[in-house]
């Protein structure tokens, strides 16, 4: 299954992350080896919020994901929450629908 995690970015996000960031890209970069986190990064103009994709049998590895995050920690991030989100089209697709 897949899950989507939604960060809302505190408003002075981009001034404040570079204390951060190596600590928040090398967590992020660890669940990707895992198998765990898909794709991630944050939506622009403006940066205002981030997606992160990951995969499992729950939302537990997002949830982690979150308690260890340093935005989360050092309060980059207003408010998060976890979406399962049912993929139906894709190589990667949790439940393919193929119609063809």
């Amino acid at each position: 299954m897949h899950y989507v995690l939604f960060y809302d970015l505190c408003d002075d996000y981009l001034e404040r992350r570079a204390q951060f960031r190596d600590a928040h890209l090398a967590l992020a970069w660890q669940a990707a080896r895992r198998g765990e986190l898909l794709l991630g990064g944050a939506l622009a103009e403006p940066a205002d919020a981030a997606m992160l994709l990951f995969q499992g049998d729950s939302p537990a590895v997002a949830e982690a994901f979150v308690g260890a995050d340093p935005y989360v920690r050092e309060g980059l991030v207003k408010a998060w929450r976890v979406r399962a989100w049912n993929t139906v089209v894709g190589d990667a697709a949790a439940n393919p629908v193929r119609v063809d």
